[in-house]
Parts: structure tokens; sequence; C-alpha cells
């Protein structure tokens, strides 16, 4: 009986900080028997090289707000915070992919030219992911496939949308807040808009944090099958949609989440009334990203959020 074994490598390097994370899955054993699917390992390795004086860090959890009566509950890892080096004019909560953590982005934030902006980097659950044929992992929902026509988890969309509004319901009015992430972050982050937009999440509950800018790098957009129709139908929410800037950069030679999908949520977005949305797409850039892709996001942040003493 032989067996055939698919390597994915997910990576993501940055010159910034010497910060290294990867996520080797070791995915998709075939039985020529019963052409099963299984999944063999996971190794996550992180070298992680910290500020203590600029980061502090705490946990939390909380449980899913679908309407299910047997409701899970979601154990948040720790969160990481990066202090502004000078007026704080804005928070920005950042969020990792799949099987990482947010130690590391921290790392990267942190040395980026935004002195005003402060940010929190969350861990997400540890939860087995159907499309790691179950193997645990950290994730801010489960995902089986990468399709407009899979299931989406509601209730871990919703239960990590609420979490990261949580984190910023404690800032100060005067200062300006937002989301962004990278891969399976980065969906969390526009999905995060679109419950801005329509006012409410996926499950009917109110969401009330006051969104001003979103990013999203190499991702996708969950739930956009019925997005249009759902923003049309109430005034309110098209008004907020035409209201909300959005960055989705992907790299067109990205094989874990392929450019095709970020162009198809910027696609998706546009036509539902996201009318200050930017889309970037960085040639021979695949699933990780580079200081060029960084320096946009720094410019996008800067020029839409009006911050001060920051690279223009």
């Amino acid at each position: 009986m032989k067996a055939h074994v698919n390597t994915t490598l997910l990576l993501h390097f940055s010159p910034y900080k010497y910060k290294f994370s990867f996520l080797l899955s070791l995915h998709c054993i075939t039985n020529s028997s019963n052409s099963s699917l299984h999944y063999l390992g996971c190794v996550h390795s992180s070298l992680h090289f910290l500020s203590n004086n600029k980061m502090s860090s705490y946990s939390h959890h909380t449980t899913g707000s679908g309407s299910r009566t047997a409701r899970r509950t979601f154990e948040f890892g720790r969160t990481h915070v990066v202090r502004p080096k000078g007026k704080h004019q804005a928070t920005i909560v950042w969020l990792h992919g799949l099987g990482d953590n947010g130690s590391s982005w921290s790392q990267l934030l942190e040395s980026l030219p935004l002195p005003n902006i402060k940010w929190i980097c969350p861990t997400a659950p540890t939860r087995p992911v159907a499309l790691l044929g179950g193997f645990p992992c950290t994730a801010w929902f489960d995902v089986g496939e990468l399709s407009e026509d899979g299931p989406d988890d509601w209730e871990g969309l919703d239960a990590s949308a609420a979490h990261i509004a949580n984190l910023l319901s404690t800032e100060p009015a005067d200062v300006k807040v937002g989301i962004g992430g990278f891969s399976m972050g980065s969906a969390i982050s526009v999905y995060s808009a679109t419950c801005w937009a329509l006012g409410r999440y996926g499950n009917g509950n109110s969401y009330s944090i006051n969104l001003r800018a979103v990013v999203g790098l190499s991702g996708w957009l969950p739930g956009s099958r019925n997005l249009r129709n759902k923003i049309e139908g109430s005034h309110e929410a098209a008004r907020r949609a035409a209201s909300l800037p959005i960055l989705l950069s992907h790299g067109n030679c990205d094989d874990v989440v392929p450019c095709k999908y970020g162009e198809k949520s910027a696609n998706s977005l546009s036509v539902a009334g996201f009318r200050q949305l930017t889309f970037k797409s960085f040639d021979g850039l695949g699933h990780y990203t580079v200081p060029r892709e960084m320096d946009e996001v720094c410019n996008w942040l800067t020029g839409r959020l009006g911050l001060e003493g920051s690279r223009a």
C-alpha cells in the first residue's frame, strides 16, 4: 500500500526585526484502498526578539454568540500591545494568520514608522481546523476550503469579531480605531468591516465599534454571497459601507491563498457599495509580506487616518 504525502509550508519572514515564523503542515496522505485523507502533523516554530519596554500582554476568553442552544466557548490566547511612541491618535487591532500568534506580528509592527498608532495583537484560540484534517492550531474560525460555496463558520467568525470589538471598546473617544490582518487575520478584518456596515454580527447582535480603517493582506472575504443584498437593503448600511476606507493587498505569486481570492473579495466589497476600497497586487510576492508592501500600508494609514509625525 503506497501513500502520497503533500507538504505545505506557510512562511512569513520580516527583515525589519529578524522574525521568522512558519507553519509546516504535512497533510493529505492518500490511502490507495479507501482514498481517505488524513492529517499527519503540524510544526509551528518562531524565533522572537521582543522589546519589553514597549509591549504588554494579557489573555481573555469568550463564548460564541450564536443562536444555538449549545454554544462553544473560545479561549483566546495572549494579547500583545505595542504602545505608541508619540501622540496616541489611532489604535489598530492586528490579526495573525493560521497557526501563528500575536507576538510574532507585534515585533514587525513596532518597527514601522507609525509612532502615533497603538497596536493590539491578540492570539486566536487553538481549535481543530477542517482544512488541516481536524488538527488543532490557532485559528480565528474553522475553515474547510476557500470557496464562495463553502460553509462559513458563523459562530467562530462572530466570536472572533466580537473579541476584537471588545479590545477596541475601551479606547479613548478621540482615538481612531481600525482592524488589520494577514491571511486568516485579513478574513476576520474584512468580515468585521461588513459587520460594521450592517451594524450587526452575523447572528444579529449589535456591532457598536466605529471603525475608521480596515487593512487586509493576502486574505479573503467570508460570507460574500449575500453581502450585496444585505447592504442594499438598508440605507444606513449603504451609507456606512460607502464611508469606510479599506486597503486590500495580495501577492500575485501567492500559492496558499491565491491572488484571485483577494481580487474576488475586492470586487464583492466594491459591488456591495464599499466605495473607498483600494486593492494592490504585488508582482512576485507569495504568501508573506515584504517591506514594499508594509510601506504601502504605512502610507495608506497615514493618509487615511490623518496621522501626525508619520512618514507620508
